[in-house]
């Protein structure tokens, strides 16, 4: 993550297909994003993550040697400040669950508008995440029907987790994290500033011992906080991240 918030976000960015990194490399830099590395290969991403250590790793899928999602692994066990986003041109399940139990911030369809893929690259350096209503529905409906997913599940710590730690804002903050709301939604909500919004969620993780948003999403449904059915449209008109499907 940015050490400091002026800087401009270096990402590398991992595809097999040389004119998706190129069209990418040119979109963000007419942005103002700093493009520090390529890589066409799984291998190659993680050895460019470790020697260039950016903010942001935009990451395809598939890709031969080493598939995106275990490249993001290694990644994210030895550079767990930066942030991955997984890139596919097909919006399945396998690869949102896939994606997010690999520990990436988000993914991203490979036909995202320019604007919305730097808009992307500058939410998750931030520490948000690309975890849209859209996409927070989909996991609810999983766990709430316990239909099992087309991919790897999320690694859900399967211990008691005991709410009692968190204080009544905390609780809040969690809610609406089920919810689908993101940092700067929860902030306009809540009437905080989002440094604020940051340090609930990250006391959050730490009390609970959860890795991540997509955790706290389930675990906002396991404990009861957030019932399936109940609305994130206001949410889902605020966030053009990740298309709804």
């Amino acid at each position: 993550m940015t050490t400091h918030p002026e800087a401009a976000p270096r990402v590398v960015i991992a595809d097999d297909q040389e004119l998706v990194r190129t069209g990418f490399r040119m979109i963000l830099t007419a942005r103002g994003i700093d493009v520090v590395g390529e890589a066409d290969n799984g291998a190659e991403a993680v050895a460019a993550a470790r020697r260039l250590r950016p903010d942001v790793v935009l990451m395809d899928i598939r890709m031969p040697v080493m598939d995106g999602l275990q490249a993001a692994r290694r990644i994210l066990a030895q550079l767990p400040d930066c942030r991955v986003i997984m890139l596919t041109t097909f919006d399945l399940d396998q690869y949102v669950y896939a994606a997010l139990a690999a520990g990436a911030s988000g993914f991203l369809l490979k036909d995202v508008t320019p604007a919305h893929l730097a808009a992307a690259v500058h939410l998750v350096d931030t520490g948000d995440a690309l975890l849209a209503p859209s996409i927070t529905r989909r996991l609810v409906e999983r766990f709430a029907t316990g239909t099992p997913t087309a991919g790897p599940a999320l690694a859900v710590p399967a211990v008691h987790r005991d709410l009692a730690a968190l204080t009544p804002r905390e609780r809040e903050v969690l809610t609406l994290m089920g919810r689908g709301l993101s940092n700067s939604e929860l902030a306009q909500k809540l009437t905080l500033s989002e440094a604020t919004v940051k340090t609930h969620v990250a006391r959050i993780f730490a009390k609970l011992s959860l890795r991540d948003r997509a955790q706290a999403v389930v675990l906002a449904y396991e404990t009861g906080l957030v019932s399936p059915g109940e609305s994130t449209d206001a949410a889902d008109a605020a966030d053009p991240m990740v298309s709804s499907t």
